[in-house]
């Protein structure tokens, strides 16, 4: 089976970008040469791999990122920390009450 790659990178402005992949080796190359001039992370070289998670299954791979994208900052910082007991309870958004 082929395997792919959900990985987040943390870029030089500390914002993060989380993306899917079949070569995680190459698209880290990718981004750190700045192949893509329209990326995201062009202007915000350099970055850095903070986080991976490898599967066996593409489409759960995409419906993955999709997902993580969708997260706050702290929500990523937690999966990124390792800290998975803390996911279920943090909020997409925070509401004023």
């Amino acid at each position: 089976m082929k395997q792919s790659f959900v990985y987040i990178l943390k870029c030089s402005d500390n914002s993060y970008y989380t993306g899917v992949t079949s070569n995680l080796s190459k698209r880290l190359i990718e981004h750190r040469t700045g192949k893509h001039k329209d990326s995201y992370t062009f202007n915000r070289r350099p970055i850095d791999l903070v986080f991976y998670a490898e599967f066996t299954d593409i489409n759960l791979a995409i419906q993955t990122e999709k997902q993580i994208k969708k997260w706050s900052r702290v929500k990523k910082e937690a999966l990124i920390n390792g800290e998975f007991e803390k996911l279920p309870n943090l909020a997409k958004k925070s509401f004023n009450r």
